[in-house]
């Protein structure tokens, strides 16, 4: 079985280190069905895996070296330096045979290859004999984590994200403040997305732990493994938090807000309070205070309402799901739709009207309503079709005249299945390469018919204008 381990040695023992490469005769015992992993304890600090254990070091006080003698188990891999030792002889192993584990552990892509991942469909074959698409791939649910899975998955497969993060070069110089641990979510996402995009995986699924702990860590464990999240509160956080780590602004870009980030009119009016008597409500309603006012907006996503669902049962006493078409709860943005707005001390009248659209509109199908007491949810179906939705009747007349193609097709498509608190999320994603639609929930992967993804009670939708190809940097900059 190889090992890996950290340079960090541990206690007083200390190892001169046998520069002089040998020919290791314990090759034949590396189990690469054990796949290699960071240290669940330690975020910071690789350490050497083993089984179910990890092991810091290679002195003649180390875990690593006792490991090798009571075990004979002798192969181990420096995961910062990407060297195989034997252990306890210490030498270093150089042989050719190990490059798919440390290609496994640290893939690599070359501009060409990311250039041609859209456009074919070739299955590769994993170490354990089963096929996959690379980016159609499986994510453990270590507990209660498929709200964040679902969320990766279908950022997995917006290319110009995925193109971004396949390449460390990209981010690599970010200069961060001295102390910051934000980055971390950045490293571990690139780390991800090369891991579900590697042609060569030893398994046709993935493990997302490393970077739900960076998760954990980075959102102040707002957003746990063991516990089941909200699928649009994650997101929200994730992309905030992504163009934060990557030196983001509300005046300077990110790949986030190049790929996701559009803008809009908001229209907003006070209303007098309800129990104040008419004539004073029409006194105030001519005061400059009551006015329409007009703001101008970014926005990441846009959230769409749900009718109210209807509480009257059929002849054969079962609840009625109700329907809706997609261009019903889109009449919010035509800036003519107006609706209230409570807070704690005032009420507004607003309405909206988007005046730019970004290369991947995000839709957030607002099913939960929550109270102090219970969430509540609506299990509305929306009717949409999966391409050429054109929003350009949402647009301002100036943004109208300016935005030259206004047609999306459906990339993603997130699914909440079962009650508020109890249920379970799967995701709908289109291969770029390929045309065909897959489903994936947790470890297990399937295709489907896109007839079928339009029954569901979508949660989170990714959509692609057309023309986009996977390329933000001929859009304007926010």
């Amino acid at each position: 079985m190889a090992h890996m381990f950290a340079t960090t040695k541990i206690g007083r023992g200390r190892v001169v280190e046998d520069h002089r490469s040998r020919h290791c005769p314990y090759l034949d015992t590396i189990n690469r069905s054990s796949a290699p992993s960071l240290c669940p304890t330690s975020m910071s600090t690789p350490a050497l895996y083993a089984g179910n254990t990890f092991k810091v070091g290679r002195g003649l006080k180390s875990h690593a070296y006792t490991h090798s003698v009571q075990f004979t188990h002798h192969v181990f891999l420096n995961l910062h330096t990407l060297k195989f030792y034997c252990l306890p002889d210490n030498y270093e192993i150089i042989d050719s045979s190990l490059e798919d584990i440390t290609y496994v552990l640290k893939p690599t892509f070359t501009k060409q290859h990311i250039s041609g991942l859209d456009k074919q469909g070739k299955l590769y074959r994993a170490y354990d004999g089963t096929t996959y698409l690379p980016g159609i791939v499986g994510l453990n649910n270590i507990k209660a984590n498929d709200y964040a899975n679902v969320v990766l998955q279908a950022f997995s497969n917006v290319p110009p994200l995925r193109n971004y993060f396949l390449e460390e070069e990209n981010y690599r110089g970010i200069r961060r403040p001295p102390g910051d641990i934000m980055f971390l979510l950045v490293q571990r996402f690139g780390e991800l997305m090369r891991k579900l995009w590697n042609p060569r995986n030893f398994k046709a699924h993935v493990s997302p732990h490393e970077m739900l702990q960076a998760v954990v860590l980075c959102s102040k464990k707002n957003f746990q493994i063991t516990k089941q999240g909200d699928a649009v509160d994650f997101m929200t956080w994730f992309l905030n938090a992504l163009h934060g780590a990557l030196g983001g602004t509300k005046k300077k870009p990110s790949i986030i807000t190049k790929a996701f980030q559009g803008s809009m009119r908001i229209f907003s009016k006070k209303l007098p309070h309800p129990d104040l008597p008419p004539e004073e409500k029409e006194a105030l309603l001519v005061t400059e205070e009551y006015q329409e006012q007009m703001s101008e907006s970014t926005f990441l996503f846009l959230t769409l309402d749900l009718p109210t669902a209807p509480l009257y049962k059929d002849e054969k006493e079962q609840l009625i799901i109700p329907q809706v078409p997609l261009f019903n709860i889109l009449g919010k943005f035509t800036g003519s739709t107006e609706k209230e707005y409570k807070t704690y001390k005032e009420n507004f009248l607003k309405r909206f009207q988007l005046t730019k659209l970004p290369p991947y509109l995000i839709f957030c199908i607002k099913r939960f309503t929550k109270n102090n007491f219970f969430v509540e949810k609506n299990p509305t179906i929306v009717n949409f079709p999966i391409t050429n939705v054109d929003l350009r009747e949402y647009l301002t007349e100036e943004a109208q005249v300016t935005e030259k193609n206004t047609t999306y097709d459906l990339v993603a498509n997130v699914v909440h299945d079962g009650k508020p608190t109890e249920g379970a999320y799967r995701i709908h994603v289109l291969h770029h390469g390929t045309g065909k639609w897959y489903e994936m929930q947790d470890l297990q992967v399937i295709d489907i018919l896109p007839q079928m993804i339009t029954l569901s009670e979508a949660y989170i939708q990714i959509w692609k204008r057309q023309g986009s190809d996977g390329d933000t940097n001929n859009h304007t900059e926010v």
